[in-house]
């Protein structure tokens, strides 16, 4: 192989690391952005707990369930729910009493529809740091 040839290898070797380098930093940045809940079974495990509302007016926060993990960004009501624990950057237990609800929530049908009510809860879904 020329000289030229085995330049060119090098530089096109650089570029693709420096590719799937920046594309490792997006999907880790999309994973940290990312509202990722795991359903606790009990309130020891969970991080807060939630009630489930019957009006959108007595909600905290309205929530879009998505089905794509990637398109539950920010902290905007887009909730993917995960069935693995670690995956997870919050764990929820749903409650029966409001009393015991750390927050209130309404799913809604359209992602346009989610988001927040009461903005003085939104520290709640705030990532924890390990």
């Amino acid at each position: 192989m020329s000289p030229d040839k085995q330049i060119k290898m090098v530089l096109l070797s650089k570029k693709m690391r420096g590719f799937f380098f920046l594309l490792f930093s997006l999907v880790s940045v999309i994973d940290v952005l990312s509202q990722k809940l795991f359903i606790a079974d009990f309130a020891s495990d969970a991080d807060f707990k939630v009630i489930i509302v019957e009006q959108p007016s007595q909600a905290d926060l309205k929530v879009y369930r998505e089905k794509i993990v990637s398109q539950a960004k920010g902290n905007r009501g887009f909730w993917y729910f995960t069935k693995i624990r670690s995956e997870a950057n919050k764990k929820i237990l749903f409650v029966k009493y409001l009393s015991e609800a750390d927050l209130k929530i309404y799913f809604v049908d359209y992602k346009s529809q989610a988001g927040w009510i009461n903005e003085k809860k939104k520290y709640i879904l705030e990532k924890i740091e390990d």
